[in-house]
């Protein structure tokens, strides 16, 4: 039998170590050493022993066989190692950009092992009478204390341990000295750190409709038959998607199997976990960041060890070491925090879908607002589509009322609410009923726009909104395009061209002056700064505490209340106006998240949008909830401009210490790359591909280099370069590419980061 190898990245962070190293596996551990395992190595010329992780086996040694060294030991007192979950980093790695470690450390549950939580208790081993016959020899003792603990055990035969010591102000040796007289027994047993709180009532199953029952026997059927896939869920507002997802996680359950359910943030998770938690009982637990790192590692243990059906939270719970996966759900998948913002720049939708076919698991994607990438690969077949159209209430979708704020302006209504929006709010202070007040802030600093006809100042060359700086200058952070401000709108003329300026709290003391009765709730990133903020701030909306909630987008995800039935959208087109090609996709998404706030409950419900641009398309089509419209609009101009979904982008960020090192290099990048694109041949051989295959220069594109939107942060320089390709696999090879070169150049100085289909501007 030959010898056997194992490619082992070590627990270094630095880049000149971010790659496997392989070792001999020595005979009494080849049945032991497998991917994910941890395991003790030689390392470097000094032999330090270093732990690292095995990411891959092989038959064959890529060096002498007398320089490989051995494996010391297999790392058996540390957290066990999933191995798909090592697969899955050096993936991410591969597919994202990052270092392996940093992979590693995004995948892997917490390292840090946390002693387990311990509770004792006091068990009586005597009888009652024996017990009365005791006090009395204690107290001509003066033994007190014993007497306390006798006289507590007369009617309990078991105490806990902590009431004894606190309570009755027993000491421990009092308690041994008992024990050893065989009148107690003391006994410990663990228990877990549970971030969930019990909750007694429970919850049946609610009526399904045939949509949603067809929903859940397909997913089912395929998966008994084999056939795991992903699935895209385009329900609207109130149609019950929830419940679909319930239903699949039960039929999962009775197979033996656990679910992750994704969520995007956690302004979702009260009302969201409470469902959960009525239908699953303690089978079911959270993770996110308001959890301490005990907490977390407890989670995790539960999961690992098979305590766990069904773990709730955003993209980190996607890494849950469940034994027996079945199902990933991805609810809201359409949201941008499912993106991750550093190292590795992983999308927990593709992520997921790997994380899967690893598993043999299926995927559920839902969204009222389904993300242009996911609704683009299910009309190529990629994703299996099911669509809701109708609310389980039975109620309707509201009445939408678009508003032209420059028709306000003419009428001389310079205040934030327009006659409509009074009207409405002044009827639902006089019914009783509830309003939500949504202020799209997205996107707000920096772009230019005339209060008098609604013109946005764009960049000729990216279709783009310009960005405002301090020194006058309007400045499009794709191509490097800038021109003055102009003092007068270019289109009409008017003085009236500047940027939008207001909050929450500007608004919500507007609310005060202008409905001096009103009670009034703010939510957003300042008033929800504490543990349950977020929780108390719904909990008392939902009491009927308020009669009108102010707040960003935070309030318009998710939540469900009925007595809801006005939505005010104030400066609907800030988001439209955001330097972003996803402009259009983010404000849609955002007005029909809003506008579904509305009439969830029996009664009718009422949306008003306030915007400078009522005729474009993104605003329409929102005001009708028409996302097949909206989709067919908006994928001509992504294909037009190869943008994502159509194509794909790379976006390269240099941060350097001095500014002209960050030109130097992505000047260097722009450079190399249009030298290997014009060398089809050597690209070829660099990237390994097939011979048939090269970089097709039609579809292939080049933006920048140039400064990045927010040049320079903490007294770091940022630029930024841009690839664009069809072909996912091609920009993959020109980031490989680009590693490579950085270490030939001995770019030290430099941090360079990589970000596949960027959901924001650089």
């Amino acid at each position: 039998m030959g010898e056997k190898y194992a490619d082992i990245i070590v627990d270094i962070s630095h880049d000149k170590v971010d790659r496997p190293f392989r070792y001999r596996i020595p005979r009494e551990l080849e049945d032991k050493v497998i991917p994910g395992v941890r395991v003790h190595v030689p390392f470097g010329k000094g032999n330090k022993e270093l732990t690292g992780y095995v990411v891959d086996l092989a038959d064959s040694a890529d060096y002498p066989a007398e320089k490989i060294k051995d494996i010391s030991c297999i790392d058996e007192k540390d957290t066990t190692v999933e191995g798909d979950l090592v697969q899955t980093a050096y993936w991410m790695k591969s597919h994202y950009g990052s270092t392996m470690i940093m992979a590693l450390k995004t995948v892997l549950p917490v390292k840090q092992k946390f002693k387990q939580l311990e509770k004792k208790k006091v068990l009586r081993l005597i009888n009652r009478s024996e017990i009365e016959k005791l006090i009395p020899e204690c107290e001509r003792r003066h033994q007190t204390a014993k007497v306390r603990v006798l006289t507590a055990l007369l009617d309990d035969e078991i105490l806990p341990y902590a009431l004894i010591k606190e309570k009755l102000n027993v000491s421990p040796s009092t308690l041994a000295s008992l024990e050893k007289q065989g009148i107690i027994s003391i006994e410990t047993e663990s228990y877990y750190r549970n971030p969930v709180r019990q909750i007694s009532q429970r919850e049946t199953a609610k009526p399904l409709s045939d949509g949603q029952r067809h929903i859940i026997e397909d997913v089912i059927k395929d998966y008994c038959a084999g056939n795991t896939g992903t699935y895209l869920i385009h329900g609207i507002t109130g149609s019950g998607k929830t419940e679909v997802y319930i239903g699949i996680i039960e039929q999962m359950i009775k197979k033996g199997k656990q679910a992750i359910v994704l969520i995007p943030e956690i302004a979702l998770t009260y009302q969201t976990l409470l469902r959960f938690y009525k239908r699953f009982g303690d089978r079911v637990s959270v993770m996110n960041s308001s959890l301490s790192m005990g907490e977390k590692y407890d989670q995790m243990e539960r999961a690992r060890k098979g305590e766990l059906d069904v773990i709730i939270g955003p993209r980190s719970a996607l890494f849950t070491p469940f034994p027996n996966l079945g199902i990933i759900i991805i609810d809201e998948e359409h949201e941008n925090s499912y993106k991750s913002e550093s190292m590795p720049k992983y999308h927990a939708r593709e992520t997921a879908i790997r994380i899967a076919a690893v598993k043999g698991a299926s995927v559920v994607l839902g969204s009222a607002t389904p993300s242009m990438e996911a609704y683009y690969r299910a009309a190529k077949g990629e994703y299996k589509l099911y669509k809701l159209n109708e609310r389980l209430t039975g109620g309707h979708l509201p009445k939408v009322y678009t508003i032209d704020l420059r028709e306000e302006l003419k009428e001389g209504n310079r205040s934030i609410f327009s006659r409509k929006l009074k009207e409405l709010i002044e009827m639902r202070l006089f019914s009783g009923e509830q309003t939500m007040l949504f202020l799209n802030r997205r996107g707000y600093a920096g772009f230019i726009s005339c209060r008098a006809c609604g013109f946005v100042m764009k960049c000729p060359h990216c279709d783009v909104s310009l960005s405002e700086h301090r020194n006058g200058r309007l400045v499009c952070h794709y191509c490097g395009y800038e021109v003055m401000k102009p003092e007068k709108c270019p289109e009409c003329g008017s003085k009236y061209l500047m940027g939008f300026r207001a909050g929450t709290e500007q608004i919500e003391e507007a609310v005060h002056k202008e409905f001096p009765t009103a009670r009034v709730l703010r939510m957003d990133a300042d008033s929800t700064r504490s543990k349950e903020s977020y929780e108390k701030i719904l909990s008392a909306f939902a009491d009927g505490k308020a009669d009108i909630l102010v707040g960003t987008q935070m309030i318009v995800k998710g939540h469900d209340f009925p007595n809801v039935t006005l939505v005010g959208i104030l400066a609907a087109d800030l988001s439209l106006n955001q330097n972003d090609y996803r402009a259009g996709e983010r404000t849609f998404q955002l007005l029909t998240q809003a506008a579904g706030r509305a009439g969830r409950g029996d009664k009718p419900g009422e949306v008003v949008i306030q915007t400078y641009q009522p005729e474009h398309y993104s605003i329409v089509h929102a005001a009708r909830q028409d996302y097949e419209s909206f989709y067919e609009e908006e994928i001509v101009y992504r294909e037009l401009l190869q943008y994502p979904p159509a194509a794909h982008m790379l976006a390269v960020l240099v941060i350097s210490k001095a500014e002209e090192d960050g030109k130097y290099v992505t000047d260097c990048f722009a450079e190399y790359i249009k030298q290997q694109i014009d060398q089809v041949d050597e690209l070829n051989k660099i990237s390994k591909l097939d011979k048939s295959k090269d970089i097709d220069t039609k579809t292939f594109y080049i933006i920048g280099p140039t400064q990045a939107y927010v040049s320079k942060i903490n007294d770091l320089y940022r630029h930024i370069i841009y690839f664009k390709h069809t072909d996912y696999e091609k920009l993959v090879w020109i980031k490989d590419m680009l590693e490579t070169y950085t270490k030939e150049q001995n770019f030290k100085y430099q941090s360079i980061q990589y970000d596949f289909d960027p959901m924001n501007v650089y």
